[in-house]
């Protein structure tokens, strides 16, 4: 039977395991699970991930959640991909395994707390919450020095000193990813500074294209959305206080 993957490629990880598979030419079927529409809510979607979050694989009566689970599952599961995924050395798989668990508590931490709490909260009609974001920034500023400073260091141009790309790589690129959303002033302040990390992100790109653009192209419409929505928002602002200060004077 031909692998099922739900998935929302506005999720990092959905779009880490979306171009996993295409990269190494696994058999799928893509279902679309809308966050917006809170959809991974829904009984049916439970039903197969009942922590409710994307991306989450079917593979006959197997049934599996969470993106790095799911990246080693499909590097040792299907026949073609290419070893430096995720190498058969068990020193090279450790260290991998070593990059994703750093991930979630470091760079995952930050990259999806700040991006909420500047740009999502508001078209999700939540709350922004300045100390959280603020706090989210020091995290991913500590996060991108450790990638530079050690994950980065070797001859090669991916995570671990690679010649070519893991799934490590694969997984936290799509994270730095996500500030793309950004307001670009924000982005250029927290990404600028680091300059081999956005070497390594380049580097990333192009040796997974065309299917990391392909898999990206929904995350630049919503950044296009978002500044617009900031455009409006701005004006509408400078409205509010012309009208104050006209106010003021009559």
């Amino acid at each position: 039977m031909k692998l099922k993957v739900y998935a929302d490629r506005l999720s990092q990880p959905s779009r880490a395991v979306l171009i996993f598979c295409k990269i190494n030419g696994i058999d799928f079927e893509e279902f679309k699970v809308d966050l917006s529409k809170r959809q991974h809510l829904s009984p049916e979607f439970k039903e197969i991930n009942p922590m409710a979050q994307v991306p989450a694989i079917v593979d006959g009566r197997f049934k599996l959640f969470e993106s790095h689970a799911i990246l080693i599952y499909l590097a040792c599961a299907f026949p073609g991909v290419a070893d430096h995924w995720y190498p058969a050395d068990l020193f090279r798989r450790a260290k991998i395994n070593s990059v994703l668990d750093w991930h979630h508590s470091n760079l995952r931490r930050g990259s999806a707390t700040f991006v909420l709490n500047t740009v999502l909260a508001p078209a999700l009609g939540l709350q922004k919450n300045p100390q959280a974001a603020a706090e989210a920034e020091k995290i991913l500023y500590a996060s991108f020095a450790r990638i530079e400073s050690f994950w980065l260091q070797g001859k090669g141009r991916f995570l671990l000193g690679g010649l070519q790309p893991s799934i490590a790589d694969l997984s936290l690129v799509c994270e730095i990813m996500q500030l793309e959303v950004l307001d670009e002033k924000d982005r250029n302040r927290i990404l600028g500074p680091h300059k081999k990390v956005m070497q390594w992100v380049e580097d990333t790109k192009n040796a997974t294209k065309p299917h990391f653009d392909e898999m990206h192209a929904v995350l630049f419409r919503a950044k296009e959305r978002f500044q617009k929505q900031r455009l409006m928002e701005a004006n509408s602002d400078g409205e509010t206080s012309q009208k104050s200060s006209l106010r003021s004077k009559m």
